[in-house]
């Protein structure tokens, strides 16, 4: 039995469709029980025979943080995938981050140790790896540093941290640290609001550049690390290093609308951060332009995936053509 935990997010839900199809008795861990219609609705987007795919499922309802529950779900389990997290930059949420992305990975490795469980997979973040500032190309071992790192970087590399602890302790694991992970369904939150976004033909752009995989890319290293003898390994997947410009003009030409043009400059973020807090301090909604976030986008990042590559003899797909085909089922379900 394969236990995956984030089984109702976009990593999650497509690593499920590819257990199933190929034969394993899954297991996953849920919150809310609406969400599990988000994972029948990628798997009909990919098999005709969706409601079979999805009723292979043994689905549990239990929170990282709730140990009584875990405990039920890892009975004979042999192999975990922990794809669960919390997307937030916002660092009022930095709280519940760290209760959710470090304590919650503390407990499914706690229960990996106490259940004798064959192997992990953790699926991290580029994020959790340092930067370079002279465009060196960005390593597994490139390393992490708190400056100028989001709550969201702290929180993915503290949850590191206690995914190696358990390997000290005996535990088999490997780590992915996927770029911006790009694939269909899930369009208001993470890497989804690029759908969105794009599709209101802003004309600027942020300055900089970042790495990209797509999400059926990410689930075949995850599931390719498991069933090799590779432990104790990070990896970095990503396939396409591209400035912001690129990406939304992608996005953009996939949905027909405008592409940007314009380049923010880091004083206009600057103001635009100022309007976000006031805005914060009226509406108490979640930031969005932080003072990290502005330092991050101040350079381009290049991340290096030789590694993945050279070991696993793997080959990235474009993401060009995940877009067009995610852009498509965005269009079709944004009709009216």
């Amino acid at each position: 039995m394969i236990l995956v935990t984030g089984g109702t997010g976009l990593v999650g839900s497509h690593l499920l469709l590819h257990l199933v199809q190929t034969g394993h008795h899954v297991r996953a861990i849920f919150r809310n029980s609406s969400k599990r219609s988000d994972v029948q609705k990628i798997f009909g987007y990919y098999s005709d025979d969706s409601e079979l795919l999805f009723g292979k499922i043994d689905w549990v309802p239990a929170d990282l943080n709730d140990l009584p529950a875990l405990e039920e779900a890892f009975k004979g389990v042999t192999k975990v995938f922990h794809a669960a997290a919390m997307i937030s930059f916002d660092p009022n949420d930095y709280d519940l981050l760290l209760k959710t992305n470090v304590e919650g990975t503390a407990n499914i490795v706690n229960l990996c140790l106490e259940h004798s469980i064959g192997k992990l997979c953790y699926v991290s973040s580029i994020a959790a790896i340092g930067k370079t500032t002279d465009a060196t190309p960005i390593t597994e071992d490139t390393e992490f540093t708190q400056q100028h790192a989001d709550v969201y970087a702290r929180s993915k590399y503290a949850a590191e941290l206690e995914v190696w602890r358990a390997s000290q302790e005996g535990l088999a694991v490997v780590i992915v640290n996927p770029g911006i992970i790009i694939g269909p369904g899930f369009w208001k939150g993470g890497s989804g609001t690029l759908f969105t976004t794009a599709n209101k033909g802003y004309r600027y752009h942020p300055p900089g550049g970042t790495g990209c995989v797509t999400v059926i890319d990410v689930v075949r290293i995850m599931t390719t690390l498991m069933d090799s003898s590779i432990v104790k390994e990070r990896f970095i997947a990503v396939s396409e290093n591209r400035t912001f410009k690129e990406i939304m003009t992608l996005f953009a030409t996939a949905l027909g609308t405008v592409a940007p043009i314009k380049e923010l400059k880091i004083w206009q973020l600057k103001l635009l951060r100022i309007l976000d807090i006031l805005w914060y301090l009226i509406s108490r909604k979640g930031r969005r332009i932080t003072k990290n976030g502005i330092e991050s986008v101040k350079r381009r990042n290049f991340f290096n995936s030789k590694k993945i590559e050279s070991m696993l003899g793997f080959q990235f797909e474009p993401i060009a053509d995940t877009i067009v085909f995610s852009c498509k089922l965005f269009k079709e379900e944004s009709r009216p």
